[in-house]
């Protein structure tokens, strides 16, 4: 895949040496992996950029990103891909940049690309920490979610994935002690889902946004609160934040988040104004076309259903 081993963000004299001889353990996992592209973000900071099309047999279900931290005394997994096989792929990955253990996995959102590698993590006695609405939603759903991957991508890509209920949960912002480095774990109120979790690294400057944050692909609302999603991009957006790895399309800068906001807030007004003109639900998914947006992946399938949602958001609202 073009572009894998790549490195993001400008050099500078202190860290042009320690990159160059990364290149060679980049190019090395590169070719053992068929995957996502390994980014190095910044130092000791590492994005699994995937594919950011529909889940397929051709890309392993490896769509949506992940990536990990590098602290002194040892790793934080963010996000831990689509199966168990994603997350020992992951965790080789690791280990060949790094002897030091992992010690937490995160799961930021409860989507099916993000979180069945857990098995994987758990098998090593990895913890994996989640908000407590994400493992809610896990615990009610996603064993159906794991039986349709299987069918989609076949058992010999999913042997050993399985529901891997998160057992450290918060419920609200804290800060993270863990493998020698402070994090801001994130959480405003139910935005793209019930329970979304940023990771936020104040060393480095780096954001895992999670699901709130998605570059040159339609996101998802199926499991949104609309105005919570863009309140917290709104509060994401005051942070010191030098780089952003979003749930799916390339590393970012702080200003780039924009583009979530501007699509939802496009999507927000444009059903606004129909559903207030009278137009029922099958004319508004007709109209509510936005063009600004239509290049962005999977626009023709995501895009209709976020304006259903949107639609009976309001009639609910109307009706309640």
């Amino acid at each position: 895949m073009a572009g894998r081993g790549r490195l993001v963000g400008g050099s500078s004299r202190r860290t042009r040496l320690w990159r160059g001889l990364l290149w060679l353990v980049l190019f090395h996992s590169a070719l053992a992996w068929p995957g996502p592209d390994l980014v190095v973000v910044a130092p000791g900071v590492y994005a699994l950029i995937g594919d950011s099309g529909e889940i397929s047999a051709q890309n392993r279900g490896a769509v949506g990103n992940a990536g990990f931290i590098v602290g002194a005394r040892g790793v934080v997994a963010i996000d831990t891909g689509i199966s168990y096989r994603y997350g020992r792929e992951m965790l080789t990955t690791i280990a060949k940049l790094t002897p030091l253990p992992v010690e937490l996995a995160v799961i930021s959102h409860p989507i099916q690309e993000f979180l069945f590698g857990a098995a994987a993590f758990q098998e090593q006695g990895v913890p994996i920490l989640a908000h407590v609405k994400t493992a809610e939603l896990m615990r009610s759903r996603c064993a159906v979610c794991l039986k349709n991957l299987r069918r989609s991508l076949g058992e010999e890509e999913m042997r050993g994935s399985r529901v891997v209920v998160p057992d450290r949960l918060v419920q609200r912002s804290a800060w993270l002690s863990v493998a020698g480095r402070d994090l801001e774990v994130l959480y405003f109120r139910a935005a793209s889902t019930p329970g979304d979790l940023a990771i936020f690294d104040r060393t480095s400057g780096v954001l895992f946004a999670g699901g709130l944050v998605s570059v040159g692909r339609i996101p998802e609302l199926r499991d949104a609160d609309l105005r919570g999603w863009i309140d917290a991009l709104q509060q994401l957006d005051k942070l010191p934040i030098k780089s952003v790895v979003p749930a799916h399309g390339p590393v970012i800068g702080r200003k780039q988040m924009k583009q979530t906001v501007d699509y939802l807030r496009a999507l927000d007004a444009k059903v606004g104004a129909l559903y207030r003109n009278g137009a029922g639900l099958s004319d508004t998914i007709a109209q509510a076309q936005l063009p600004a947006f239509a290049s962005w992946s999977l626009y023709t399938v995501i895009h209709p259903q976020n304006v259903q949602h949107v639609y009976l958001q309001l009639e609910n609202e109307d009706f309640k």
